[in-house]
């Protein structure tokens, strides 16, 4: 079920876990950013909304969009309950696909110490960091009653033979 607002009213709970996200379906549009800032963002959102119910597939957890910036060019996905389907749009992560979550109370201009928190906890336990997903759980118009401003960080990461060796030494 998705808020009003546009908002997830449901988000898996994995504050503090490494989950493995490979072999989940996906719906995943790319979206145009200028300098890691998203553009109409609220409107490719619900383009995908519009997209995913065309098509006749569901969602996980309706309204979480797992957001990942670029200097130019970035992407919304959305994790889809197991279905097939001929869209470009549509696909699946590949196995494994690790990810260590982190639930952060705040908005974007206090994210910076979460998310070098996460960055060293990954490196410190021999995970090599790649992609940064951004879920925003609330927005301005319904976080005063959702407990605040949330942000659940997704931090994609691999295996790293070398930060092992390093981290036994």
């Amino acid at each position: 079920m998705i808020l009003e607002c546009g908002c997830p009213a449901q988000f898996p709970a994995w504050d503090k876990e490494d989950v493995d996200l490979g072999g989940y379906c996906i719906h995943r549009l790319p979206v145009p950013m200028l300098v890691h800032m998203p553009l109409a963002f609220e409107v490719y959102v619900q383009r995908q909304q519009r997209m995913i119910d065309g098509l006749g597939l569901r969602e996980r957890w309706p309204g979480l969009v797992l957001t990942r910036t670029g200097m130019l060019r970035g992407s919304i996905t959305r994790l889809l309950e197991d279905a097939q389907s001929l869209s470009r749009h549509v696909g699946t992560l590949p196995g494994p696909y690790h990810v260590r979550a982190v639930l952060h109370h705040g908005n974007v201009s206090t994210i910076r110490p979460a998310l070098r928190e996460l960055q060293m906890s990954l490196l410190d336990s021999g995970r090599m960091p790649k992609e940064l997903y951004l879920c925003h759980l609330t927005c301005p118009r319904c976080s005063a009653r959702r407990g605040g401003n949330q942000i659940l960080l997704l931090r994609h990461w691999q295996p790293s033979a070398k930060l092992q060796k390093r981290r036994g030494a």
